[in-house]
């Protein structure tokens, strides 16, 4: 006790700025020694007074169980009861009007849970169908990942629980059944052939998964559904040089192929006059709105005074008179809609007649800039979108070499959707590209390196009492009011908290679209990689090495000699925290999913406060949520990585792995199903890229079975499993190897076969060979029926193969989910692809040239104050007021029963 006091002492006299986490730490290690007798006299020495006899693995996995399960019952039932009754927030894709009908998914019954059979029954292709590739494409990943999790079950514990039950190594609840229990080395060969089967599978699953990936992407991408598309037609090139920045130089290039060409311009200025233009716009749309609605407002208030018991009905006469003159009889001049020209300062100025001023004033000098960009005027920056008439041509465009110097006219890009360009990174030059790339790398590395230090700062505030203690000059804090330290203790850590997390994948994406990728798609795949990296290094990796760590950290500095079996055996129960991490994002994760009950508060309290006009409530009922997949995939692929790391060490991870990402399949195949929608189109490649980074999972476990079994000395497992990581190295980039060019270009080989089966399908006859498919100038006849079928099998017929057992079929993926096969899953008469001309014309060009006047929307009265307005507003920009209204208590409302009202533009299929 004397040589604890003397150390205390002097630990105390260092100034408190010296008093750092590292002497805080050294003081309650030497603390501890003294407790345990590290001296010599107590057999439990460095062991941490024998782990094993305090194992609450069990108590805390039932105390994360039970609350946790009772959330997520009490989610699922809110979920039940408010469906029912708010179809908006929960049913949109069965009956919104801004949905094609051959996008909609099919009404379910109305009953509290007579719905689930007619659930059941609909097949994930009809996401793939109806929605988007990328959608089908994260349910089947989430299955596929869950069925390899079950299947690791089936393997792994019948042989290792056994092994790891009767290892003698002291340990109790769950951690009896992890490597941490087991003393023998010769057991450890049990450890090393099952991960050698496991591992094996995880890996045939990820070839079997992208064979697949390849064949459904081909059967989709030559089908005449995407293959007459635009986009499947077109290739961005970039960073071309100045002096191919010239339609008849480029024509030349790609010879008689060429459909069309947009040279990008710079539309700095033309952009700035569109986004005024169109603030100014909306500006008059919300005056004039504002203005009707108070004329309304005060004719209600009449009525009920006892005055006027009708207002004008305004006449075509009144309609042409004098402008503001019937809105006058109900609203004086000095209540009309004013506002500034500067904040606060400015003159104030009536906002309806200078918003007509300042539109009449741009929208002529906007269309004559438009026009003579169209005309090949204006400065040009290096990027090119080329059209050519058929797909085959745009993918040999696509996959051949453009410029004889290296970066020129590269990278390439096909199938990039106008919607999704980001214009401002086609001026990006080799050069800068390159700079970008590394600049963007280094700033994710060090991100995800550092991110644990704000997160860590957070921490620390939500446990300032205890870190007092430990750091007394810190005193100081206990003079805070008891109010505000509990609001800075409690509220504030969560708060920042969740700041950070949102925070992160907004910086990601920003990141990305710093690095110069030209198209939200490529963002997203950008995104991808570097949430991946955040996920695996932060969620995973530091959290179960300071789980570990922290758990024997005492006992190490009081013996750093036993350091070695301490890491060991702690590693595997660290197990247990992910354990809860399943339980916790398999029913509150996927209950919360599904009930998206902050979805619905904000739909109602921002529609009820924000929504002040026509548009906006159209907009807000209209327009359906969607995911990012940057941010969506990596989340779950790093929670199967974790069970695969796991597997073998503590397998019982795999059992609550498999029921959690199974939940979280139901809750996102409901969402996909009949809530949300697909904004970006990956074409899938988020898929192949997934499984890819699972493999991670593979090689974390075995480089963590080397160091374990390094650790406790066993060479011959050691060996085993250096001789399966090269075996595994070396299959994996051979595999990658074999499908990389598979994964973005389209086979020369197949485009024939697509011609015999879109014949089969026309009821025609055709040569493989032959041209039946194509008109004089080689593009493709597009299906031309709009109406919807769910039974493409139908017109093809089953597919060219005996109907496989389920075996055969898993084990021959090649054969059995060949192109022939999933060609078979494309709808034939979806949707109708063509285009009008202006759309064709205005496709590549940049939205500032390609905008069009808005047409804006009012609300029609009974006075006659909206005709006026309309008549008069319409002399300078497009205005009408049908189909929107006020009911009987002055309430504004729009016809949800058409649910097509002026301003809705039909969806085209780029």
């Amino acid at each position: 006790m004397d040589t604890l006091n003397a150390f205390n002492k002097g630990i105390q006299q260092r100034s408190p700025a010296a008093l750092t986490l590292e002497h805080v730490i050294e003081r309650r290690a030497f603390s501890f020694c003294q407790n345990t007798n590290v001296s010599g006299s107590n057999p439990d020495a460095g062991s941490a007074q024998d782990p094993s006899q305090n194992s609450a693995s069990l108590s805390a996995f039932v105390s994360t169980l039970v609350p946790t399960a009772l959330l997520a019952l009490a989610f699922v039932t809110l979920f039940l009861l408010l469906r029912r009754k708010f179809k908006r927030n929960y049913e949109p894709r069965t009956f919104l009007g801004s949905l094609r009908p051959q996008e909609r998914s099919p009404a379910m019954p109305n009953g509290l849970v007579n719905w689930f059979g007619a659930f059941s029954k609909v097949p994930d292709s009809f996401v793939l169908n109806h929605q988007s590739l990328d959608g089908f494409l994260l349910l089947r990943y989430l299955k596929v990942a869950s069925g390899t999790c079950f299947a690791g079950c089936c393997m792994i514990w019948p042989v290792i629980f056994p092994v790891n039950a009767t290892g003698h190594g002291g340990q109790k609840q769950l951690d009896l059944l992890s490597f941490s229990n087991v003393v023998d080395k010769n057991r450890y060969y049990a450890h090393v052939f099952m991960a050698w089967i496991f591992f094996g599978f995880v890996f045939y699953m990820v070839a079997r998964e992208s064979i697949y990936y390849v064949n459904l992407r081909q059967a989709y991408l030559l089908s005449p559904l995407y293959a007459n598309r635009m986009s499947s037609r077109t290739v961005l090139f970039t960073s071309v040089p100045e002096n191919y920045l010239n339609e008849g130089l480029l024509r030349r290039m790609f010879g008689k192929a060429v459909k069309n060409l947009w040279i990008a311009n710079d539309c700095e200025e033309i952009e700035k006059l569109v986004e005024e233009r169109d603030k100014v716009a909306m500006k008059l749309e919300a005056a004039e709105t504002k203005l009707i609605k108070l004329a309304n407002t005060n004719r209600l208030k009449s009525m009920k005074k006892g005055g006027q018991t009708a207002g004008p009905l305004g006449n075509s006469d009144e309609s042409n008179g004098e402008s503001g003159s019937i809105a006058a009889k109900w609203v004086p001049t000095k209540k009309r809609p004013t506002h500034r020209l500067k904040f606060l300062i400015g003159k104030k100025v009536d906002t309806i007649n200078w918003c007509r001023s300042e539109l009449e004033r741009l929208i002529p000098k906007i269309d004559a800039l438009q026009a003579s960009m169209r005309g090949g005027n204006g400065k040009f920056i290096p990027s090119v979108f080329v059209e050519f008439y058929t797909q085959s041509e745009a993918q040999a465009a696509y996959q051949s070499l453009s410029h004889h110097q290296p970066l020129h006219m590269a990278p390439r890009f096909i199938g990039v959707n106008p919607d999704e360009v980001i214009w401002k990174n086609l001026k990006i030059k080799w050069a800068s590209r390159v700079v970008r790339n590394i600049l963007v790398i280094g700033f994710v590395t060090a991100l995800i390196v550092f991110w644990s230090i704000p997160v860590g700062f957070v921490g620390i505030l939500s446990n300032i009492k205890s870190l007092i203690q430990l750091a007394p000059w810190l005193s100081w804090l206990n003079k805070i009011p008891p109010t505000i330290f509990g609001v800075v203790q409690g509220l504030l850590p969560s708060v920042l908290l969740a700041v950070l997390m949102a925070l992160l994948p907004i910086i990601l994406r920003l990141a990305a679209k710093m690095s110069g990728a030209p198209s939200l798609s490529a963002v997203e795949l950008h995104t991808q990689n570097s949430y991946f990296g955040f996920q695996v290094v932060q969620v995973f990796l530091v959290t179960t090495l300071t789980s570990a760590a922290s758990a024997s950290v005492t006992s190490i500095l009081c013996k750093p000699g036993d350091a070695p079996n301490l890491l060991a055996t702690n590693l595997p129960k660290a197990s247990n925290f992910y354990i809860s991490y399943f339980v916790l994002q398999g029913l509150t994760i996927s209950s919360g999913a599904i009930l998206g009950i902050a979805g619905l508060v904000l739909f109602k309290l921002l529609g009820t406060f924000l929504d002040s006009t026509p548009r906006k409530m159209y907009k807000r009922w209209s327009t359906l949520s969607s995911l990012g997949w940057g941010t969506v995939f990596p989340i779950y692929t790093n929670l199967t990585v974790i069970a695969i790391t796991y597997s073998i060490i503590a397998p019982l991870v795999l059992g609550f792995a498999t029921i959690g990402l199974y939940l979280i399949y139901l809750a996102y195949r409901y969402n996909l199903l009949f809530v949300l929608n697909s904004n970006i189109d990956t074409q899938g490649l988020v898929y192949p890229r997934a499984l890819q980074q699972t493999t991670t999972g593979a090689y974390l476990a075995i480089v963590c079975l080397i160091g374990l079994f390094g650790i406790r000395g066993a060479a011959g497992p050691i060996v085993l499993m250096v001789i399966f990581l090269i075996f595994i190295i070396l299959f994996h980039l051979s595999l990658n190897s074999a499908l990389d060019p598979l994964l973005k270009s389209l086979p020369k080989s197949l485009e024939a076969e697509e011609q015999s089966l879109m014949a089969a399908e026309d009821g025609t006859t055709s040569a493989p060979h032959s041209s039946g498919n194509s008109n004089e100038k080689g593009t493709h006849v597009a299906a031309v029926s709009t109406n919807s079928t769910d039974s493409p099998r139908k017109d093809l017929g089953p597919a060219p193969h005996k109907k496989p057992n389920i075996i055969t079929k898993f084990l021959r993926p090649d054969l059995y989910t060949d192109y022939h096969t999933l060609r078979r899953l494309v709808p034939r008469n979806f949707a109708e692809i063509a285009y009008d001309p202006v759309v064709e014309r205005d496709a590549y060009y940049h939205p500032a040239i390609a905008s069009q006047t808005p047409l804006l929307w009012i609300p029609r009265d009974s006075m006659g104050v909206s005709r006026q307005e309309c008549h008069h507003s319409g002399k300078v920009i497009p205005m009408t007021d049908e189909g929107a209204g006020f009911d009987e208590k002055g309430k504004l409302t729009w016809d949800q029963e058409n649910a097509r009202p002026p301003i809705w533009q039909e969806k085209v299929y780029y």
